[in-house]
């Protein structure tokens, strides 16, 4: 009866042991994963940091193509300048509020000129240019309204120009409350 009691006693405790063992060796496996996941990130550790300080020096040189908010008067009047140079005679050039997004500012500039084809064009392309970052948006090209009287091939072009800057860190403190102060 003894011997009978202890082999039962033993079996009951040894069940319990392999469901450890079981469980012991799962969490190891897992272990194993994760540790083996790490030794890779590791060892692409130094690659990373190349990336990294690349993608840096990257974002730098797009940040210095963002003018600052005291570089924005000469990049309108680059902007003139560049639609006169064209041959284009400017109707309408309106500066509007900047609209913050994010880490930068648009400032939209409405602009309506008139002239050929082909200058509107060379305008275009000598606007995409410019060293600084400027996008054209919603280009409206038309016949212009008194053609007998100018040239038969004139045409009217409206566009927003929209030039971007960096929002310094003021001016990000800033945002988040005005925002708030919006809802």
């Amino acid at each position: 009866t003894l011997v009978a009691v202890l082999a039962i006693g033993f079996q009951f405790d040894i069940k319990g042991l392999q469901s450890d063992l079981e469980r012991s060796q799962q969490k190891e496996k897992r272990l194993k994963s994760a540790f083996e996941k790490k030794y890779a990130q590791s060892a692409n550790l130094e690659a990373y940091k190349t990336q990294l300080a690349e993608m840096e020096l990257e974002f730098g040189t797009m940040i210095r193509q963002l003018p600052s908010r005291t570089e924005i008067p000469g990049l309108i009047v680059d902007i003139s300048q560049t639609a006169l140079s064209s041959g284009l005679n400017i109707e309408l050039f309106k500066p509007q509020e900047d609209v913050k997004k994010g880490f930068y500012a648009e400032k939209p500039i409405q602009i309506r000129l008139s002239g050929g084809y082909e200058q509107m064009a060379r305008f275009s392309s000598d606007v995409a240019a410019l060293p600084r970052i400027v996008t054209l948006h919603d280009v409206r090209i038309s016949p212009l309204e008194n053609r007998e009287q100018s040239n038969p091939n004139s045409l009217t072009m409206g566009v927003i120009a929209k030039t971007y800057r960096y929002l310094d860190e003021g001016e990000l403190d800033k945002q988040p409350t005005q925002q708030k102060g919006k809802k």
